[in-house]
């Protein structure tokens, strides 16, 4: 049984959530990242109240790609607060994601402020061609490098090809940016975090281009059961965020029963991506159980059994959080 309303971090405590809330200036502000649009790709306005909490797991899982600067809804929400409302549920780590400059940085910070985080760092297939029209590429590569040394910094990401969003010149910024980070990757010794949008063959080709480092994540997997083989062949992960509780990807359910049960990984890519039922709505890390119970349901797998794969193949692709 769900509980009747989300988190207490993420509720005003008085239970309004409506419009008069942020016309009396108690709306988010804006963060590192800055903060999503109300309205969604087709114009619609958005619910901004935060979903209700689901049932804890019986076995603790990580989000292992998540966006704690990057606010979403009516609330404000800490690090810590973030973090204490997914243990309550079962999620007791996460990995905090930078994709640009400023998220960057908020993620070294955030290691600093709770052991529960390990962090990646990296210039996003979308923001790397700004910084190249700016002429600041060179010396955004320098600072991410320099944040990347940070020993609880176990990934380089996310960075990959977007074809969704970015189309002409931006390409080519994107194709050497990838490259450049997939180097970085290797010369640290840190796994790699692939955003792979609409460019699953490129993607594929330049990791095999460039030879891919030891651990590879396909964060908020979007293929179908041809990509999740070439994973399985190369011992890449798959991880899989709320688009997997979609009523239209089938992809993902075909793909998942063909991975192999050592490659498989959950996230939320929060604030983004809810999970179903509540599409749409702001996400976080306290949403994962609704993804691991779908999965789960999938696989026909043992709840409690998915969740402990879940946790150890975390690990091996990041390694230890102590």
């Amino acid at each position: 049984m769900c509980s009747a309303h989300a988190p207490a971090a993420y509720r005003w405590a008085d239970e309004a959530d409506d419009a008069a809330d942020a016309a009396a200036g108690r709306s988010a502000e804006d963060s590192p990242a800055g903060r999503r649009e109300a309205t969604d790709e087709s114009g619609r306005r958005r619910r901004l109240e935060y979903p209700p909490a689901p049932e804890p797991l019986p076995v603790p899982v990580v989000d292992n790609h998540t966006h704690l600067n990057f606010r979403d809804g009516l609330v404000e929400v800490g690090v810590k607060e973030a973090l204490d409302a997914a243990a309550a549920v079962g999620v007791d780590r996460a990995v905090q994601v930078g994709c640009d400059l400023p998220s960057s940085r908020f993620t070294v910070e955030a290691l600093e402020i709770d052991a529960r985080l390990l962090g990646a760092v990296a210039l996003h297939p979308n923001d790397a061609p700004l910084y190249a029209a700016r002429g600041e590429l060179d010396a955004a590569y320098a600072e991410i490098e320099q944040l990347a040394q940070h020993p609880r910094v176990r990934a380089i990401g996310e960075t990959g090809l977007d074809y969704f969003r970015s189309k002409g010149d931006a390409l080519a910024v994107q194709d050497s940016s990838f490259r450049w980070h997939i180097d970085l990757a290797k010369r640290l010794g840190k796994t790699l975090q692939i955003h792979d949008r609409d460019a699953h063959d490129d993607v594929v080709r330049i990791l095999t281009e460039e030879g891919a480092p030891e651990q590879v994540v396909f964060h908020c997997f979007s293929g179908d059961e041809e990509l999740a083989r070439t994973c399985n062949e190369n011992g890449w992960f798959l991880s899989f965020a709320g688009t997997f509780t979609f009523k239209n990807a089938d992809n993902l359910r075909r793909a998942i029963a063909m991975a192999e049960p050592s490659r498989i990984l959950v996230e939320t890519d929060s604030p983004f991506l809810t999970p179903h039922p509540y599409r749409g709505r702001p996400n976080a890390s306290y949403m994962v159980p609704y993804t691991v119970r779908s999965m789960a349901e999938v696989l026909g797998a043992d709840l409690a059994e998915l969740c402990s794969r879940l946790s150890a193949n975390t690990e091996e692709a990041y390694g230890s959080w102590t």
